[in-house]
């Protein structure tokens, strides 16, 4: 008996890890993004995004800044070089799962 998550599922019907959570936001901030832009492209809840910036933050995978655009005082978050390293630690994890599926198939 094989473990098959994600059998028949497309990633748009699969349930996202913390994981997936996290590279969403930072893929989001590579550019520096308010909290509202990276809450909709990454389709989280204002609670979720709430608990996220500041553990990213805390954790320096973010970093806020202040911007001035149009005359406002904008807080902006910008992935940092630790953020990005996550992002491709994650995406090669990712690559060799895949690669390795057909593994898990046979041991089935």
């Amino acid at each position: 008996m094989g473990w098959k998550r994600d059998e028949g599922m497309r990633d748009s019907e699969r349930r996202r890890d913390r994981h997936d959570i996290v590279a969403e936001i930072l893929k989001t901030a590579v550019d520096g993004k308010i909290k509202t832009h990276i809450m909709y492209k990454a389709k989280l809840s204002y609670s979720q995004i709430t608990e996220y910036l500041p553990l990213l933050v805390g954790k320096g995978f973010l970093e806020n800044v202040k911007v001035k655009r149009g005359g406002q005082h904008l807080s902006v978050y910008r992935t940092t070089a630790k953020g990005l390293a996550f992002i491709n630690n994650l995406e090669s994890m990712n690559r060799l799962w895949t690669k390795s599926s057909s593994f898990n198939e046979t041991v089935a």
